[in-house]
């Protein structure tokens, strides 16, 4: 699956520039002429990553982007601005949470590098997530084991740190029977 990034600018000249500069990445483009227009589509598709400008009629890019960390947290927000000022960095990063801000005109590289590196970030943050419940689900049962078993989790050591196993077999048929009653 491949990731989607959202361009939004209400000059199509940008939206075909940014476009063409993402053009050897393995990205589904899309595109809007608003924020309003790209709040509808991000209500209908999930999207990775949005590039939008920061003066459009209606809503400001800065705003827009504040909107989208609300309603949409884990998508990637990069703001790209012909008019820089500290107040719109300022109010990008504290509302929005932005990831990158880029003036225009952009390096094509560094747009996509920037993309590219954030959207492997938010893999590995998932990726992470995924670990973190894997690792509680573990913990819980090893938990309801060592209830039901007292010391069944506790490991016997030997003075040279080597692991004592009185009796395997019976642990063995312990944890199966445990995970038997637990999963039927």
């Amino acid at each position: 699956m491949s990731n989607k990034v959202l361009l939004v600018d209400d000059d199509r000249h940008v939206i075909n520039a940014l476009t063409r500069a993402l053009r050897h990445e393995p990205y589904e483009i899309l595109s809007a002429n608003s924020a309003n227009e790209a709040l509808d589509i991000m209500a209908g598709a999930h999207v990775d990553a949005v590039v939008s400008d920061e003066k459009m009629p209606g809503m400001s890019g800065s705003e827009f982007l504040a909107v989208v960390c609300e309603k949409y947290p884990d998508t990637i927000r990069i703001l790209l601005t012909g008019h820089a000022s500290l107040e719109v960095a300022i109010r990008a990063i504290n509302e929005g949470e932005i990831y990158r801000f880029f003036t225009k005109p952009w390096n094509d590289v560094d747009l996509a590098i920037s993309i590219r590196k954030a959207l492997q970030q938010k893999e590995l943050i998932v990726k992470s997530r995924l670990l973190l419940k894997k690792v509680k689900e573990q913990s819980s049962i090893l938990q309801e084991l060592e209830k039901e078993h007292p010391g069944i989790t506790k490991v016997k050591k030997d003075s040279s740190g080597a692991i004592v196993v009185d009796d395997i077999a019976e642990i063995e048929r312990d944890i199966e029977s445990f995970l038997d009653a637990k999963y039927e």
